[in-house]
């Protein structure tokens, strides 16, 4: 006979077609990933055996039939009236007395602890269509007590197979509606309405990098996260380094998590409240580091066990303090993508922001505002407008189908804006705080998500490019290394797609402009800081941090790591800090640490810092954020690089200051420290260079201005300016022969490889190892250093000459 419930100790994905995905999963974590310490509480499944049994007794199969054959399918005006109807004979039904009583049967078995409470959740399947989603479509229920809410919870369940958005899904989706089951999970609940809750996912949202956990959480339960009520903490865990026993955790983001929801009192009319967020809860993570990484291990173990990229919903039980997995299901967006193509939109005009939130996504869309407040306003939406809102529920997933972009005022990454748009592939800025109050109704607005992890809406319909691009065509280069220059951690990801082989040149201004923003020696130096202004901005971004420092070591440690994960276990070779006095100046708390110079761009800048008394403690710091990103978080493709290195002399003194700072080759024979060759006094003396460095790149840009002493940001020399002008080629050449004949690595940033073949050519002729690019020029610059090896193979072969015995080291 089949059984109408079945606990999960005895559900596993092979009853799939019987419990339905959520609970197949459940009672296969339940059973099978317990002895690798994956937590999830008990509980048991009505099947779809019980379901049939429901409908049968109650004659309801043919009314309901009836009633979805009556239902517009071209426009679903009736869809709202024909949901309420069919719903309502599911009320007015009663539950067989069989399967109350298999329920109660085990309802009790589970009530060891009288204070136990419960969580009700639909399971929809179908058993011609096993692997059928139907997620996030049907209703679920918390907080159950007594036998009798937990039996109106069931027949609600059951109700809620037809919800206006799980009929819209169906009919969507093509599955039939008299042949889809609906089954009930009962579990125990856990209390995170007295601690935290959130979801997981096994790679990135955005772009579908597998190599990290993407963790998000909030105080309270997990349904204002799911609504976009408020922004929550992310966490961004590294796979590789997880299994190695590192501290795997690349990003901590704080979100504002305003309110927590929490269970109401039993004279409420409503189950659940939210209340504002105390203001130390908000300023704290709701996770400690090391459950961080305790969630991560689970999250890893599920995929590892599931074979496939897995999204996981997770709780805090505010009572036992004790961590719990409550579902895991196939992620099924990003997972399902190719990421050897890869569409690229680039705005080519700017206009009036009106807007500004978290981008999901990476397009471009153009389109008319709706601005609405409720699903029930949204009759007159049309095909390819954007609707614009405070936030996104599943009720409005039947009215967004056909939407050119969505648009809302609250929620993060994981909310259900995002998920929506990134089911439907729509950009979607969430986040915004104030677009419904600043986009007019009826205005054509521009949605942009191509500027990063920051998506931005503009004022009218702006010009945009795209660009298909297929990177499985494409060939690499066979001795001429191609590598990517990198500077934002928020593209990395994405970046890390395309054929490259590794980041000759990693930029740390950016992350210190954009993330940190704060001048290190004012944070060396805050508590003698007079400068009023700037203490209170400081104090405003690390008022978390009793000691100023480590914000700036945890800022710019997580921008590196970011960046080298996304490439791992290629080399990203991290170039400190290269800003001009003028430019350091411009940081928080800046201009009381530099000096006033009349030309920047050949002053107190790279190298000549590192060791001086002005700047010391900020390179201190520099190192600091470098030695935990190699050692404790296991990064150790991440190299060094010294920029505008005038002297031999100053090149000891830097590489002493490294290794009293932690950065020593001599304890840690996998470091490597390379020089930019950018000065005339590094192509002259490169042999004495290479006795203290493991390699040079060389800034074609600084070497041709100094060569041929021009300002670079000169526009009246701009006519001069030219890496093929015959001394600043020869310059180059001397500097690669140099290399090679010293026998250590060289390479070359820059565009001028990209934009001319014949420079390209130049290179690959005197053995550069590698070239590395600005992602936009890199499949051209891939293309030209192809070219200009088949050139050299063709010369070779007609000559039979061997290649330059540079190639086989590099």
């Amino acid at each position: 006979m089949t059984k109408l419930v079945k606990k999960f100790s005895e559900i596993s994905l092979a009853d799939l077609p019987e419990v339905g995905g959520k609970n197949a999963s459940l009672g296969e974590m339940f059973s099978k990933l317990h002895e690798k310490g994956v937590p999830v509480p008990d509980g048991f499944a009505t099947t779809a055996a019980a379901f049939w049994l429901f409908l049968d007794e109650n004659a309801l199969r043919l009314p309901l039939q009836k009633l979805m054959d009556e239902l517009d399918r071209k426009k679903f005006s009736n869809l709202k009236e024909t949901g309420a109807k069919a719903r309502a004979l599911m009320m007015q039904a009663s539950l067989p007395l069989v399967v109350s009583d298999a329920v109660l049967f085990q309802f009790r078995e589970l009530c060891e602890d009288e204070h136990a409470g419960f969580a009700v959740r639909s399971s929809a399947t179908a058993e011609d269509l096993p692997q059928a989603s139907f997620a996030g479509q049907h209703e679920s229920y918390l907080n159950i007590n007594t036998e009798a809410e937990l039996l109106h919870a069931v027949q609600k369940c059951f109700a809620s197979l037809y919800t206006d958005r799980a009929i819209k899904y169906r009919e969507d989706n093509g599955f039939a509606h008299e042949k889809v089951a609906l089954s009930v999970g009962v579990q125990l609940m856990v209390r995170a309405d007295k601690s935290c809750s959130g979801v997981a996912f096994t790679l990135e949202p955005e772009s579908g990098f597998r190599n990290v956990i993407h963790l998000s959480g909030v105080w309270g339960l997990g349904e204002n996260m799911v609504q976009g009520t408020v922004t929550p903490d992310e966490f961004l865990v590294f796979k590789p380094t997880l299994r190695q026993g590192k501290n795997a955790i690349l990003q901590k983001r704080l979100g504002d998590k305003e309110l927590m929801m929490i269970y109401a009192d039993e004279a409420s009319s409503s189950p659940v409240k939210n209340i504002p967020t105390p203001k130390h809860l908000q300023e704290q993570f709701v996770l400690t580091d090391e459950e961080i990484r305790q969630v991560a291990e689970w999250c890893l173990s599920i995929e590892d066990h599931y074979g496939k990229p897995m999204d996981i919903e997770w709780a805090k039980d505010g009572v036992s303090e004790k961590i719990f997995i409550l579902q895991a299901r196939p992620e099924t967006v990003q997972s399902a993508k190719t990421t050897t193509l890869a569409s690229e939109y680039q705005l080519t005009k700017k206009g009036n922001l009106l807007a500004k939130g978290q981008a999901v996504g990476n397009k471009v869309a153009v389109g008319k505002a709706r601005v609405l407040h409720s699903p029930s306003e949204a009759a007159g939406l049309k095909d390819g407008e954007i609707v614009v809102t405070e936030m996104i529920s599943p009720d409005w997933d039947p009215l967004l189908k056909n939407v050119a972009a969505i648009v809302t005022d609250k929620g993060g990454r994981t909310s259900h804006a995002s998920i929506v748009a990134r089911e439907l592939g729509v950009p979607a800025i969430v986040g915004c705080e104030n677009a419904t109050q600043k986009i007019r109704p009826g205005d054509v607005i521009t949605v942009s998500c191509c500027e990063g992890k920051a998506g931005y809406v503009y004022e009218g319909a702006l010009p945009f490019e795209l660009e298909e691009v297929d990177f499985s065509s494409v060939k690499m280069p066979q001795r001429t290394k191609a590598m990517l220059i990198a500077a934002d951690p928020d593209k990395a990801f994405k970046l890390s797609f395309y054929p490259n082989d590794g980041v000759g040149l990693m930029r740390l201004e950016f992350i210190i402009n954009h993330f940190v923003k704060v001048h290190p020696m004012a944070l060396a130096k805050f508590a003698t800081l007079t400068d009023e202004k700037a203490k209170v901005q400081i104090e405003a971004l690390t008022h978390h941090y009793k000691d100023k420092k480590k914000y700036f070591v945890d800022k710019l440690s997580q921008g590196i790591a970011t960046i080298a994960a996304a490439f791992y276990p290629k080399d990203v070779i991290v170039r400190m800090s290269d800003f001009k006095t003028n430019e350091y100046a411009n940081l928080i708390g800046g201009a009381a640490f530099e000096p006033a110079e009349e030309n920047p761009m050949i002053g107190f800048r790279g190298a000549s810092r590192y060791y001086s008394d002005l700047y010391k403690e900020g390179f201190a710091l520099e190192c600091e954020a470098v030695k935990k990103v190699r050692g404790d978080m296991g990064l150790s493709n991440v190299k060094l690089m010294i920029p505008f290195c005038r002297t031999v002399n100053e090149g000891k003194k830097v590489i002493e200051v490294m290794a009293q700072n932690g950065l020593d080759r001599t304890t840690d024979k996998s470091l490597a420290i390379y020089m930019m060759a950018e000065i005339p006094s590094n192509v002259l003396l490169a042999g004495k260079f290479a006795e203290l460095f493991d390699g040079f790149s060389i800034g074609s840009n600084d070497l041709t201005q100094l060569t041929l002493g021009i300002d670079r940001d000169s526009g009246l020399l701009q006519h001069l300016f030219s890496e093929k002008d015959e001394a600043a080629q020869l310059m180059i050449g001397m500097m690669i022969e140099k290399a090679v004949k010293a026998r250590v690595k060289i390479g070359l940033c820059g565009q001028a490889p990209s934009d001319d073949p014949s420079f390209a050519k130049f290179l690959v002729q005197k053995g550069i190892g590698s070239i590395s690019f600005n992602p936009d020029a890199l499949l051209k610059g891939i293309k030209n250093i192809c070219d200009a090896e088949a050139a050299q193979d063709k010369v070779a072969a007609a000559s039979k000459s061997p290649l330059n015995e540079a190639y086989e080291i590099f």
